[in-house]
């Protein structure tokens, strides 16, 4: 089993940026991918990016590429971290935020497929005013 930790978010003014961090434990040997996913009431979990651990690659929603980064998958054994750099936040971006780790394919169509992460953090609320 995986457990994952989130931190960060908070509250911001439009244009302003916040970083999230999430990290993994637990039987992570079988996880290539983490990312992060978002959620209003409302509507469905929406992938924000997905990083791939041991390469340089990673998956960006049509919705946040160019303003959001994520970091590399930093590997300690098996206790694995990556993070989120957010920046020219809008209130569109007011959600909850969900770390998940998971296992895809390199090439995948289907990045941002729910199904594929087995394991959640408890999610951490980003919050931007206008």
């Amino acid at each position: 089993q995986v457990h994952l930790v989130e931190s960060g978010g908070g509250s911001v003014q439009a244009g302003g940026s916040l970083a999230l961090s999430c990290v993994a434990s637990g039987d992570t040997y079988s996880t290539n991918v983490m990312g992060w996913f978002r959620q209003v009431p409302g509507k469905e979990r929406e992938g924000v990016a997905i990083a791939y651990a041991g390469i340089n690659k990673a998956v960006y929603s049509d919705s946040v590429r160019g303003r959001f980064s994520i970091s590399q998958i930093s590997q300690d054994g098996a206790v694995y971290t990556v993070n989120l750099q957010m920046n020219s936040l809008n209130p569109e971006d007011t959600a909850m935020y969900y770390c998940a780790a998971g296992r895809l394919h390199l090439n995948t169509n289907a990045p941002f497929a729910p199904e594929k992460f087995k394991a959640w953090g408890q999610g951490t609320q980003v919050t931007v005013s206008a």
